[in-house]
Protein backbone atom coordinates (compact mmCIF):
# COMPACT_ATOMS: atom_id res chain seq x y z
CA UNK A 1 0.00 0.00 0.00
CA UNK A 2 1.35 3.43 -0.84
CA UNK A 3 1.09 6.64 1.12
CA UNK A 4 0.12 8.33 -2.15
CA UNK A 5 -3.43 7.01 -2.03
CA UNK A 6 -6.04 9.54 -3.22
CA UNK A 7 -9.80 9.72 -3.42
CA UNK A 8 -9.88 8.32 -6.92
CA UNK A 9 -7.55 6.25 -9.01
CA UNK A 10 -8.29 8.44 -12.03
CA UNK A 11 -5.20 10.30 -13.21
CA UNK A 12 -5.46 13.97 -14.12
CA UNK A 13 -4.27 14.69 -17.66
CA UNK A 14 -1.79 17.51 -18.11
CA UNK A 15 -0.46 19.00 -21.31
CA UNK A 16 3.13 19.56 -22.41
CA UNK A 17 3.07 23.28 -21.51
CA UNK A 18 2.07 22.56 -17.88
CA UNK A 19 4.68 19.81 -17.68
CA UNK A 20 7.37 22.16 -19.00
CA UNK A 21 6.46 24.72 -16.34
CA UNK A 22 6.77 22.07 -13.58
CA UNK A 23 10.17 21.03 -14.94
CA UNK A 24 11.33 24.66 -15.05
CA UNK A 25 10.47 25.11 -11.34
CA UNK A 26 12.31 21.84 -10.57
CA UNK A 27 15.36 23.19 -12.41
CA UNK A 28 15.23 26.39 -10.36
CA UNK A 29 15.15 24.32 -7.18
CA UNK A 30 18.27 22.44 -8.23
CA UNK A 31 19.99 25.70 -9.12
CA UNK A 32 19.00 27.20 -5.74
CA UNK A 33 17.13 30.02 -7.48
CA UNK A 34 13.96 31.72 -6.19
CA UNK A 35 10.67 30.18 -7.24
CA UNK A 36 11.96 26.62 -7.34
CA UNK A 37 9.83 23.63 -6.37
CA UNK A 38 10.24 19.87 -6.47
CA UNK A 39 8.44 18.19 -9.39
CA UNK A 40 5.52 16.22 -7.92
CA UNK A 41 3.91 14.33 -10.79
CA UNK A 42 2.28 11.55 -8.79
CA UNK A 43 -1.06 10.29 -10.12
CA UNK A 44 -0.83 12.43 -13.26
CA UNK A 45 -1.34 11.31 -16.85
CA UNK A 46 1.86 12.14 -18.74
CA UNK A 47 1.37 9.59 -21.52
CA UNK A 48 3.00 10.47 -24.81
CA UNK A 49 4.63 13.65 -23.49
CA UNK A 50 8.34 14.50 -23.69
CA UNK A 51 10.76 14.79 -20.79
CA UNK A 52 13.75 14.10 -22.98
CA UNK A 53 17.03 15.20 -21.41
CA UNK A 54 15.33 16.82 -18.40
CA UNK A 55 16.83 16.95 -14.92
CA UNK A 56 14.16 15.39 -12.72
CA UNK A 57 16.35 13.87 -10.02
CA UNK A 58 14.36 13.32 -6.80
CA UNK A 59 11.06 13.92 -8.62
CA UNK A 60 7.87 12.06 -7.62
CA UNK A 61 6.19 9.98 -10.36
CA UNK A 62 4.35 7.56 -8.04
CA UNK A 63 1.37 5.92 -9.78
CA UNK A 64 1.78 8.25 -12.78
CA UNK A 65 0.77 7.18 -16.28
CA UNK A 66 3.94 7.39 -18.39
CA UNK A 67 2.80 5.15 -21.24
CA UNK A 68 4.84 6.07 -24.30
CA UNK A 69 6.48 9.02 -22.54
CA UNK A 70 9.92 10.04 -23.82
CA UNK A 71 12.44 10.18 -20.95
CA UNK A 72 15.51 9.46 -23.10
CA UNK A 73 18.68 10.89 -21.59
CA UNK A 74 16.79 12.27 -18.59
CA UNK A 75 18.41 12.51 -15.16
CA UNK A 76 16.09 10.60 -12.82
CA UNK A 77 18.43 9.66 -9.98
CA UNK A 78 16.65 8.98 -6.68
CA UNK A 79 13.27 9.66 -8.29
CA UNK A 80 10.15 7.74 -7.23
CA UNK A 81 8.23 5.69 -9.81
CA UNK A 82 6.44 3.44 -7.31
CA UNK A 83 3.50 1.79 -9.07
CA UNK A 84 3.91 3.91 -12.21
CA UNK A 85 2.60 2.71 -15.58
CA UNK A 86 5.69 2.94 -17.80
CA UNK A 87 4.62 0.69 -20.65
CA UNK A 88 6.42 1.48 -23.93
CA UNK A 89 8.26 4.29 -22.13
CA UNK A 90 11.50 5.55 -23.74
CA UNK A 91 14.33 5.64 -21.21
CA UNK A 92 17.30 5.22 -23.56
CA UNK A 93 20.55 6.38 -21.88
CA UNK A 94 18.56 7.75 -18.94
CA UNK A 95 20.17 7.96 -15.49
CA UNK A 96 18.09 6.11 -12.88
CA UNK A 97 20.67 5.62 -10.15
CA UNK A 98 19.08 4.49 -6.88
CA UNK A 99 15.63 5.16 -8.35
CA UNK A 100 12.53 3.60 -6.76
CA UNK A 101 10.84 1.53 -9.48
CA UNK A 102 9.00 -0.86 -7.16
CA UNK A 103 5.82 -2.14 -8.73
CA UNK A 104 6.36 -0.08 -11.89
CA UNK A 105 5.12 -1.66 -15.11
CA UNK A 106 7.92 -1.57 -17.71
CA UNK A 107 6.26 -3.76 -20.31
CA UNK A 108 7.81 -2.94 -23.68
CA UNK A 109 9.88 -0.07 -22.24
CA UNK A 110 13.23 0.78 -23.84
CA UNK A 111 15.96 1.22 -21.21
CA UNK A 112 18.88 0.40 -23.47
CA UNK A 113 22.08 1.95 -22.17
CA UNK A 114 20.33 3.30 -19.07
CA UNK A 115 22.14 3.59 -15.74
CA UNK A 116 20.14 1.77 -13.05
CA UNK A 117 22.88 1.43 -10.45
CA UNK A 118 21.29 0.28 -7.16
CA UNK A 119 17.80 0.90 -8.56
CA UNK A 120 14.91 -0.88 -6.84
CA UNK A 121 12.72 -2.87 -9.25
CA UNK A 122 11.17 -5.23 -6.74
CA UNK A 123 7.50 -6.16 -6.59
CA UNK A 124 5.10 -3.61 -5.18
CA UNK A 125 1.47 -2.59 -5.23
CA UNK A 126 -0.20 0.77 -4.98
CA UNK A 127 -3.67 1.29 -3.54
CA UNK A 128 -6.26 4.02 -3.87
CA UNK A 129 -9.39 4.81 -1.88
CA UNK A 130 -12.54 3.26 -3.32
CA UNK A 131 -16.13 4.22 -2.41
CA UNK A 132 -17.31 0.58 -2.42
CA UNK A 133 -14.22 -1.41 -1.53
CA UNK A 134 -12.46 0.96 0.83
CA UNK A 135 -9.14 0.42 -0.90
CA UNK A 136 -8.33 -1.27 -4.15
CA UNK A 137 -5.08 -2.17 -5.85
CA UNK A 138 -4.34 -0.03 -8.89
CA UNK A 139 -2.78 -1.95 -11.78
CA UNK A 140 -1.38 -0.69 -15.03
CA UNK A 141 -3.80 -1.01 -17.91
CA UNK A 142 -3.36 -4.36 -19.69
CA UNK A 143 -0.55 -5.27 -17.33
CA UNK A 144 -1.51 -8.93 -17.19
CA UNK A 145 0.99 -9.57 -14.40
CA UNK A 146 3.91 -8.86 -16.71
CA UNK A 147 5.91 -6.23 -14.86
CA UNK A 148 8.69 -5.92 -17.42
CA UNK A 149 7.55 -8.23 -20.21
CA UNK A 150 9.55 -7.53 -23.34
CA UNK A 151 11.41 -4.58 -21.80
CA UNK A 152 14.72 -3.67 -23.42
CA UNK A 153 17.61 -3.16 -20.99
CA UNK A 154 20.39 -3.94 -23.46
CA UNK A 155 23.67 -2.44 -22.31
CA UNK A 156 22.06 -1.02 -19.16
CA UNK A 157 23.95 -0.66 -15.89
CA UNK A 158 22.04 -2.66 -13.28
CA UNK A 159 24.92 -3.15 -10.87
CA UNK A 160 23.66 -3.82 -7.32
CA UNK A 161 20.07 -3.20 -8.39
CA UNK A 162 17.16 -4.97 -6.70
CA UNK A 163 15.01 -7.12 -8.99
CA UNK A 164 13.78 -9.69 -6.49
CA UNK A 165 10.52 -11.20 -7.69
CA UNK A 166 10.46 -9.20 -10.92
CA UNK A 167 8.50 -10.55 -13.88
CA UNK A 168 10.67 -9.90 -16.93
CA UNK A 169 9.57 -12.58 -19.40
CA UNK A 170 11.34 -12.22 -22.77
CA UNK A 171 13.10 -9.05 -21.60
CA UNK A 172 16.40 -8.05 -23.24
CA UNK A 173 19.34 -7.77 -20.81
CA UNK A 174 22.02 -8.42 -23.45
CA UNK A 175 25.41 -6.86 -22.60
CA UNK A 176 23.95 -5.39 -19.41
CA UNK A 177 26.16 -4.86 -16.35
CA UNK A 178 24.40 -6.81 -13.61
CA UNK A 179 27.17 -7.32 -11.05
CA UNK A 180 25.85 -8.14 -7.55
CA UNK A 181 22.28 -7.75 -8.79
CA UNK A 182 19.50 -9.29 -6.63
CA UNK A 183 17.10 -11.38 -8.73
CA UNK A 184 15.81 -13.85 -6.17
CA UNK A 185 12.72 -15.71 -7.40
CA UNK A 186 12.61 -13.56 -10.54
CA UNK A 187 10.63 -14.77 -13.56
CA UNK A 188 13.15 -14.46 -16.39
CA UNK A 189 11.76 -17.01 -18.81
CA UNK A 190 13.03 -16.61 -22.37
CA UNK A 191 14.91 -13.45 -21.41
CA UNK A 192 18.17 -12.61 -23.19
CA UNK A 193 21.31 -12.22 -21.10
CA UNK A 194 23.69 -12.69 -23.99
CA UNK A 195 27.05 -11.15 -23.12
CA UNK A 196 25.72 -9.78 -19.82
CA UNK A 197 27.99 -9.53 -16.79
CA UNK A 198 26.16 -11.25 -13.91
CA UNK A 199 29.18 -11.75 -11.66
CA UNK A 200 28.14 -11.99 -8.02
CA UNK A 201 24.43 -11.83 -8.88
CA UNK A 202 21.88 -13.62 -6.68
CA UNK A 203 19.66 -15.77 -8.89
CA UNK A 204 18.42 -18.07 -6.14
CA UNK A 205 15.08 -19.54 -7.09
CA UNK A 206 14.98 -17.58 -10.37
CA UNK A 207 13.29 -19.09 -13.42
CA UNK A 208 15.58 -18.82 -16.46
CA UNK A 209 13.81 -21.45 -18.52
CA UNK A 210 14.54 -20.92 -22.19
CA UNK A 211 16.76 -17.91 -21.47
CA UNK A 212 19.67 -16.94 -23.71
CA UNK A 213 22.83 -16.86 -21.56
CA UNK A 214 25.38 -17.21 -24.33
CA UNK A 215 28.74 -15.63 -23.46
CA UNK A 216 27.35 -14.34 -20.15
CA UNK A 217 29.64 -13.92 -17.13
CA UNK A 218 28.34 -16.08 -14.26
CA UNK A 219 31.32 -15.82 -11.92
CA UNK A 220 30.32 -15.97 -8.26
CA UNK A 221 26.61 -16.32 -9.08
CA UNK A 222 24.26 -17.67 -6.39
CA UNK A 223 22.16 -20.24 -8.20
CA UNK A 224 20.46 -22.33 -5.50
CA UNK A 225 17.21 -23.80 -6.83
CA UNK A 226 17.28 -21.80 -10.04
CA UNK A 227 15.68 -23.21 -13.18
CA UNK A 228 17.60 -23.26 -16.45
CA UNK A 229 15.53 -25.75 -18.46
CA UNK A 230 16.21 -25.17 -22.14
CA UNK A 231 18.52 -22.21 -21.44
CA UNK A 232 21.39 -21.64 -23.87
CA UNK A 233 24.56 -21.37 -21.79
CA UNK A 234 27.14 -21.76 -24.54
CA UNK A 235 30.34 -19.83 -23.88
CA UNK A 236 29.42 -18.75 -20.35
CA UNK A 237 32.26 -17.84 -18.02
CA UNK A 238 31.87 -19.40 -14.57
CA UNK A 239 33.96 -20.19 -11.50
CA UNK A 240 34.39 -23.81 -12.53
CA UNK A 241 34.79 -23.55 -16.24
CA UNK A 242 36.68 -21.39 -18.66
CA UNK A 243 37.78 -21.69 -22.19
CA UNK A 244 41.38 -22.23 -21.16
CA UNK A 245 43.65 -23.95 -18.67
CA UNK A 246 43.76 -22.56 -15.12
CA UNK A 247 46.75 -20.39 -14.34
CA UNK A 248 47.24 -22.29 -11.07
CA UNK A 249 48.76 -25.17 -12.97
CA UNK A 250 51.73 -23.13 -14.14
CA UNK A 251 54.25 -20.71 -12.53
CA UNK A 252 52.53 -17.69 -14.06
CA UNK A 253 54.14 -15.01 -11.88
CA UNK A 254 57.63 -16.31 -12.62
CA UNK A 255 56.85 -16.61 -16.32
CA UNK A 256 55.56 -13.04 -16.48
CA UNK A 257 58.62 -11.76 -14.61
CA UNK A 258 60.89 -13.60 -17.04
CA UNK A 259 58.99 -12.15 -19.97
CA UNK A 260 59.29 -8.64 -18.56
CA UNK A 261 63.05 -9.17 -18.10
CA UNK A 262 63.32 -10.43 -21.68
CA UNK A 263 61.57 -7.27 -22.92
CA UNK A 264 63.63 -4.87 -20.82
CA UNK A 265 67.01 -6.42 -21.74
CA UNK A 266 66.25 -6.78 -25.43
CA UNK A 267 66.30 -10.54 -25.18
CA UNK A 268 69.65 -10.79 -23.36
CA UNK A 269 68.04 -12.17 -20.20
CA UNK A 270 64.78 -13.92 -19.35
CA UNK A 271 62.63 -15.53 -21.98
CA UNK A 272 59.33 -14.87 -23.74
CA UNK A 273 56.20 -16.43 -22.26
CA UNK A 274 53.28 -18.07 -23.99
CA UNK A 275 49.84 -18.00 -22.34
CA UNK A 276 47.74 -19.19 -25.27
CA UNK A 277 44.39 -20.49 -23.97
CA UNK A 278 45.28 -19.93 -20.30
CA UNK A 279 42.79 -18.68 -17.69
CA UNK A 280 44.66 -15.80 -16.00
CA UNK A 281 41.88 -14.55 -13.70
CA UNK A 282 43.60 -15.82 -10.56
CA UNK A 283 46.39 -13.27 -11.01
CA UNK A 284 43.97 -10.40 -10.21
CA UNK A 285 46.56 -7.76 -11.14
CA UNK A 286 49.40 -7.39 -13.61
CA UNK A 287 49.45 -3.61 -13.17
CA UNK A 288 52.26 -1.93 -15.13
CA UNK A 289 53.92 -5.15 -16.42
CA UNK A 290 56.03 -4.99 -19.57
CA UNK A 291 54.52 -7.77 -21.70
CA UNK A 292 55.57 -6.59 -25.13
CA UNK A 293 55.01 -9.26 -27.82
CA UNK A 294 53.23 -11.57 -25.34
CA UNK A 295 51.41 -14.49 -26.90
CA UNK A 296 48.04 -14.98 -25.16
CA UNK A 297 45.67 -16.07 -27.92
CA UNK A 298 42.30 -17.12 -26.50
CA UNK A 299 43.45 -16.39 -22.93
CA UNK A 300 40.99 -15.28 -20.23
CA UNK A 301 41.85 -11.94 -18.61
CA UNK A 302 38.35 -11.15 -17.32
CA UNK A 303 38.30 -8.53 -14.55
CA UNK A 304 42.09 -8.18 -14.26
CA UNK A 305 43.78 -4.92 -13.28
CA UNK A 306 46.03 -4.26 -16.28
CA UNK A 307 46.40 -0.52 -15.93
CA UNK A 308 49.49 0.80 -17.69
CA UNK A 309 50.53 -2.63 -18.96
CA UNK A 310 52.74 -2.71 -22.06
CA UNK A 311 51.40 -5.06 -24.70
CA UNK A 312 52.94 -3.66 -27.86
CA UNK A 313 52.66 -6.16 -30.70
CA UNK A 314 51.01 -8.72 -28.39
CA UNK A 315 49.04 -11.63 -29.83
CA UNK A 316 45.65 -11.39 -28.14
CA UNK A 317 43.43 -12.84 -30.82
CA UNK A 318 40.16 -14.30 -29.41
CA UNK A 319 41.19 -13.28 -25.87
CA UNK A 320 38.56 -12.56 -23.20
CA UNK A 321 39.34 -9.05 -21.93
CA UNK A 322 35.87 -8.19 -20.64
CA UNK A 323 35.66 -5.76 -17.69
CA UNK A 324 39.47 -5.43 -17.70
CA UNK A 325 41.15 -2.25 -16.48
CA UNK A 326 43.43 -1.19 -19.35
CA UNK A 327 43.63 2.51 -18.55
CA UNK A 328 46.72 4.01 -20.11
CA UNK A 329 47.84 0.64 -21.47
CA UNK A 330 50.19 0.51 -24.46
CA UNK A 331 48.58 -1.73 -27.08
CA UNK A 332 50.28 -0.31 -30.15
CA UNK A 333 50.36 -2.89 -32.90
CA UNK A 334 48.53 -5.45 -30.76
CA UNK A 335 46.61 -8.23 -32.52
CA UNK A 336 43.14 -8.17 -31.02
CA UNK A 337 41.10 -9.75 -33.79
CA UNK A 338 37.80 -11.19 -32.41
CA UNK A 339 38.87 -10.32 -28.85
CA UNK A 340 36.08 -9.58 -26.37
CA UNK A 341 36.52 -6.22 -24.72
CA UNK A 342 32.93 -5.60 -23.57
CA UNK A 343 32.85 -3.16 -20.67
CA UNK A 344 36.64 -2.80 -20.58
CA UNK A 345 38.21 0.46 -19.41
CA UNK A 346 40.55 1.67 -22.15
CA UNK A 347 40.61 5.34 -21.23
CA UNK A 348 43.79 6.92 -22.53
CA UNK A 349 45.04 3.63 -23.95
CA UNK A 350 47.37 3.60 -26.95
CA UNK A 351 45.99 1.56 -29.83
CA UNK A 352 47.83 3.28 -32.60
CA UNK A 353 50.50 1.79 -34.92
CA UNK A 354 53.77 0.31 -33.66
CA UNK A 355 56.89 1.49 -35.51
CA UNK A 356 58.86 -1.60 -36.59
CA UNK A 357 61.39 0.15 -38.78
CA UNK A 358 61.78 3.67 -40.09
CA UNK A 359 59.41 2.90 -42.96
CA UNK A 360 57.23 0.14 -41.48
CA UNK A 361 54.28 0.54 -39.13
CA UNK A 362 52.31 -2.29 -37.54
CA UNK A 363 48.71 -1.13 -36.91
CA UNK A 364 46.64 -2.39 -34.01
CA UNK A 365 44.30 -5.04 -35.40
CA UNK A 366 40.81 -5.18 -33.83
CA UNK A 367 39.10 -6.90 -36.74
CA UNK A 368 35.77 -8.30 -35.55
CA UNK A 369 36.55 -7.39 -31.93
CA UNK A 370 33.66 -6.91 -29.50
CA UNK A 371 33.88 -3.46 -27.91
CA UNK A 372 30.26 -3.08 -26.79
CA UNK A 373 30.05 -0.63 -23.91
CA UNK A 374 33.84 -0.19 -23.81
CA UNK A 375 35.16 3.12 -22.51
CA UNK A 376 37.69 4.39 -25.05
CA UNK A 377 37.65 8.02 -23.93
CA UNK A 378 40.87 9.74 -24.97
CA UNK A 379 42.27 6.56 -26.53
CA UNK A 380 44.67 6.66 -29.48
CA UNK A 381 43.11 4.59 -32.28
CA UNK A 382 45.02 6.17 -35.14
CA UNK A 383 45.35 3.76 -38.09
CA UNK A 384 43.67 1.02 -36.03
CA UNK A 385 41.94 -1.72 -38.03
CA UNK A 386 38.36 -1.92 -36.73
CA UNK A 387 36.85 -3.73 -39.69
CA UNK A 388 33.63 -5.42 -38.60
CA UNK A 389 34.24 -4.48 -34.94
CA UNK A 390 31.21 -3.99 -32.70
CA UNK A 391 31.38 -0.56 -31.05
CA UNK A 392 27.74 -0.46 -29.95
CA UNK A 393 27.26 1.88 -26.98
CA UNK A 394 31.03 2.40 -26.74
CA UNK A 395 32.25 5.70 -25.23
CA UNK A 396 34.73 7.50 -27.50
CA UNK A 397 34.83 11.10 -26.27
CA UNK A 398 38.20 12.58 -27.13
CA UNK A 399 39.38 9.41 -28.90
CA UNK A 400 41.58 9.85 -31.96
CA UNK A 401 40.57 7.78 -34.99
CA UNK A 402 42.72 9.34 -37.69
CA UNK A 403 42.94 6.94 -40.66
CA UNK A 404 41.28 4.19 -38.58
CA UNK A 405 39.48 1.57 -40.67
CA UNK A 406 35.85 1.41 -39.54
CA UNK A 407 34.48 -0.38 -42.59
CA UNK A 408 31.52 -2.61 -41.65
CA UNK A 409 31.95 -1.63 -37.98
CA UNK A 410 28.79 -1.48 -35.83
CA UNK A 411 28.54 1.90 -34.13
CA UNK A 412 24.90 1.99 -32.97
CA UNK A 413 24.57 3.94 -29.74
CA UNK A 414 28.28 4.83 -29.65
CA UNK A 415 28.88 8.15 -27.89
CA UNK A 416 31.49 10.74 -28.80
CA UNK A 417 32.38 9.00 -32.06
CA UNK A 418 34.05 11.33 -34.57
CA UNK A 419 34.67 9.65 -37.91
CA UNK A 420 35.73 12.63 -40.00
CA UNK A 421 39.29 11.34 -40.46
CA UNK A 422 38.43 7.64 -40.30
CA UNK A 423 37.99 5.25 -43.23
CA UNK A 424 34.34 4.18 -43.37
Amino acid sequence: MSGNAVQSAARRRIEQSELDAICARHDRLWQAKPGGARAVLAWLDLSGLSLRGRNLADADFAAANLTGTDLSGAKLDNATFFGADMQDCLLVEASLRRTDLRGACLRGADLSGADLFEADLREGAIAAADAKLGFRIVEAKSRNDTQAHGACLAGANLERSKLTGIVAVAADFSDAIMKDCKMVRANLKQASFRGADLSGADLSGADLSGADLRDAVLVGVKSAMWRTDGANMAGTLTDERSSGSPVGKMPAAEMLAEHAQWCETGGAEGRPSVFDGVDLRALRSIHGYNLTALSARGAVFYGLDMEGVQLQGAHLEDADLRSVNLKGADLRGARLARARLNGADLRGAQLGPLMITADRLLPADLTGACLRGTDLSGADLNRAILTGADLSRAVLFGASLRQADLSEAITKGARGLETRDAVA
